[in-house]
């Protein structure tokens, strides 16, 4: 047999990161380069070796990562029965032991140690099995999927890392599509543009139903100057919302200050002055709440209605989005809220132009202090351009 290797295969052969990320399009050849690797090259220059290859669950495991590696095998006339070992889902090849492994077998995940890891269309693991699993790695591991998901762990808290190293691929690297299929997949340019950008540009999804796009900081940038403050009330099941507001130029940043239920008044007043709030210090907060915006006015806190008008909702959102948004990253619910705030669709799978009302409630008060401070006509610098 011919054996046909593109440069995901070339990518292991001259790996030095500890984590080798494969990130690519449908049919760019990520697995069968990857267990080719594993069968041609790492196990044929080692002896002694165990190899972990894992899936979420142990169905999928079976019906395409196993399937291909033991085709691979018998394609290369390196099957041999004996080797097999079908109970335990086990191979063993030139003295080295291959074996499968599922997210749904907690006893394997938190199991015995191995030399090199395999994780399988990696975004559908959960980030506490990946912990388990790679502090059990002892040279290296290697993750594979199809970038369906806009936001992950994956590229919050691996890719970041010194010793990954991160590829991207697509159908175009796999000079031995045929071309039927490569017909296929770029039809999907005009057929459906989301599908095309992460089945056939190998990118990260991007909802199209998604409010904001964002990034984060560690720290606001000292150039930045503070806007204003916003506050959302809520009690039982609704938290009381605090952020903090600073701008330069298009940017605006916002940080999470408070975020918790069941705070009476008295209580959102006593947080304000630990946080050292004072009557200088202007607090934009839900205009319909008059009663508990006086009663704060009068525990001395300089709490205003916050600025409504036209489309209330709508305005406030569209003076956001005219910037370029960021959370600090200790912003935990604020990212969390911003991730998940769509437009809702209607019956038929269309966006309208109406937010889901729910998980909203930084993203009300931040939209409180900048709808009450950049909609001014006279803002100076700040005035909407």
């Amino acid at each position: 047999m011919e054996v046909r290797t593109n440069k995901i295969y070339r990518h292991l052969e001259t790996r030095q990161g500890k984590i080798i990320v494969e990130q690519g399009g449908t049919r760019s050849g990520k697995t069968y380069n990857i267990l080719l690797w594993l069968i041609l090259s790492y196990c044929a220059k080692n002896k002694g070796k165990i190899i972990t290859i894992c899936r979420k669950t142990f169905p999928a495991v079976r019906a395409t990562v196993m399937r291909d590696f033991l085709d691979i095998l018998g394609n290369l006339n390196l099957y041999q029965d004996k080797n097999h070992n079908r109970s335990n889902s086990e191979y063993r090849l030139n003295g080295n032991l291959v074996e499968f492994i599922a997210l749904d077998q907690p006893q394997k995940v938190r199991g015995r140690k191995r030399d090199v890891l395999f994780c399988n269309e990696a975004n559908e693991l959960h980030v506490e099995d990946f912990r388990q699993l790679i502090l059990r790695t002892a040279e290296f591991t290697i993750l594979d999927y199809n970038p369906s998901d806009e936001f992950h762990w994956i590229y919050e808290q691996v890719i970041p890392r010194e010793d990954c190293e991160f590829h991207q691929t697509t159908y175009l690297d796999n000079p031995f599509l045929e071309q039927t299929i490569v017909d296929e997949i770029e039809r999907l340019k005009t057929v459906n543009p989301d599908y095309w950008r992460v089945y056939g540009l190998g990118e990260r999804a991007v909802s199209r139903s998604t409010v904001f796009r964002f990034q984060t900081v560690v720290d606001i940038p000292p150039e930045a100057k503070h806007l204003a403050w916003g506050l959302d009330f809520g009690y039982t099941n609704d938290p009381t919302a605090l952020v903090q507001i600073y701008r330069d130029q298009d940017n605006l940043y916002l940080n999470e200050v408070l975020y918790e239920t069941g705070m009476t008044n008295q209580d959102i007043g006593k947080r304000l002055r630990d946080i050292g709030l004072t009557r200088s210090d202007v607090i934009y907060a839900d205009s319909s709440e008059p009663k508990s915006i006086e009663e704060l006015y009068r525990m001395g806190f300089n709490v205003k209605p916050a600025t409504k008008g036209r489309d209330s909702v709508n305005y406030g959102i569209d003076l956001m989005r005219r910037h370029l948004l960021y959370w600090t990253e200790d912003s935990i619910n604020g990212i969390r809220e911003m991730r998940s705030y769509k437009y809702i669709e209607d019956k038929n799978g269309l966006l309208t132009n109406t937010p889901e009302d729910a998980n909203n409630h930084l993203i009300d008060a931040a939209r409180y202090g900048i709808q009450s401070t950049l909609s001014r006509p006279n803002y100076g610098k700040y005035a909407i351009r």
